[in-house]
């Protein structure tokens, strides 16, 4: 098993300073090279979920275990290398740092981790190529149109081929040639290369290519909701 989480809990504090409980008690597994969508309606704690399996945030309760090694235990600081080489992220808004081009950005990832540039410029510019950004390499986000910038993104999240990528909404403002190039890509991800993909996602179609299908229902995985397919 390449992820197992148990009992994942965590509560966050309302405008009213009372508690909002957002993901209680769940339990996850994730095989190697296994395509996992996360369907549910909105606040039903998808992206906390995604959150907390990529230590992004800490969970209130539960444990977290990556590789037969429990993460959520380590301290932040001994999170960080885990997050850089065994975790990549898509997030809906991109995140592309405005200052750096597209090509620097996508770097970024090397950097995280120590690789030096030169060892992986050739890596991301094949990347680059391949999701057909390569002739916006110079070019800074402000410049890129969304499809361009989640395909960026895209590229950022895989350069270090790590064994798990998280996906939340990465389609969510594209259109549907874009969406295609994206979902596309992560489904290669998992049949090609043999990472593991979990893909948060209210798109029925993008559903439609995992393996299976978690379905969350006010931070509760629906009965059946951790196995099956769709």
């Amino acid at each position: 098993m390449l992820v197992r989480a148990i009992g994942l809990s965590k509560t966050f504090r309302g405008p009213d300073g009372g508690p909002v409980p957002v993901l209680d008690g769940v339990d996850v597994e994730v095989k190697p090279g296994e395509f996992v969508a996360v369907a549910g309606a909105s606040g039903s704690g998808k992206s906390t979920l995604l959150n907390l399996l990529g230590l992004l945030e800490p969970a209130d309760r539960g444990e977290i275990w990556f590789d037969d090694v429990c993460v959520s235990r380590l301290s932040r600081r001994a999170q960080c290398p885990v997050r850089g080489r065994s975790i990549g992220y898509i997030f809906q808004a991109y995140l592309l740092i405005a200052g750096l081009t597209a090509l620097e950005n996508v770097l970024l990832a090397a950097r995280y981790v120590g690789r030096s540039r030169s060892e992986a410029l050739p890596a991301a510019r094949a990347l680059m190529e391949r999701l057909g950004v390569a002739h916006r390499s110079g070019h800074y986000p402000s410049q890129l149109s969304g499809g361009e910038q989640q395909r960026v993104a895209y590229c950022r999240a895989v350069l270090n081929a790590p064994p798990l990528v998280l996906a939340d909404e990465p389609t969510g403002n594209l259109d549907d040639s874009h969406a295609g190039v994206i979902l596309s890509e992560l489904r290669g991800l998992c049949r090609e290369h043999g990472a593991s993909v979990i893909l948060v996602t209210h798109r029925t179609d993008a559903a439609a290519l995992a393996d299976r299908t978690l379905r969350l229902r006010a931070g509760r995985l629906e009965p059946g909701g951790g196995g099956g397919t769709t």
